[in-house]
């Protein structure tokens, strides 16, 4: 990769890396809003909003970051299985994308579904859970990139 078309790609899997962070603090504050309020509109706003958010939103911003990953750790001497740090971030992201689809979608799905139907929506301190373990694990993925940690893997080939 030459070091025009790295510094794009990493240009790139900055800024969606950070676009999921963000969408991650504003689902965060959404479900925040939606815990505390006593206004029913507000909830129902809060809760429709966190849906849009894992439709339209967390799904391409969780994608880019893998693809843009995988090509930087791919067309770099980093590799993907050479270094701990490259690998841990690779199932980090594998495993805040899976748990997006199949674990957070559904129950914003549910949530803002019965929001719309003006059926009484009690939100529950579970709501929290999602926001916080994905947080959790973006700054770790963050924390990783910059300090690089564990040295190389048995699969490292050595030069």
């Amino acid at each position: 990769m030459s070091p025009r078309t790295r510094k794009a790609n990493v240009v790139l899997h900055v800024i969606v890396s950070i676009t999921w962070l963000g969408l991650d603090v504003g689902l965060l504050t959404l479900t925040v809003t939606a815990l505390t309020t006593g206004d029913p509109a507000t909830l129902r706003a809060a809760l429709v909003a966190m849906r849009i958010f894992g439709d339209v939103l967390l799904i391409p911003a969780a994608l880019l970051t893998l693809a843009s990953g995988l090509v930087l750790s791919l067309g770099t001497h980093w590799g993907v299985t050479r270094h701990y740090w490259v690998l841990a971030k690779v199932v980090l992201t594998l495993t805040a994308l899976t748990l997006t689809v199949f674990a957070l979608r559904p129950e914003l799905h549910h949530a803002a579904e019965a929001a719309l139907a003006a059926t009484p929506v009690t939100p529950s301190a579970q709501m929290l859970f999602p926001p916080v373990v994905s947080l959790t694990m973006y700054v770790s993925m963050t924390v990783l990139s910059v300090c690089r940690p564990w040295g190389r893997t048995p699969w490292a080939r050595r030069r």
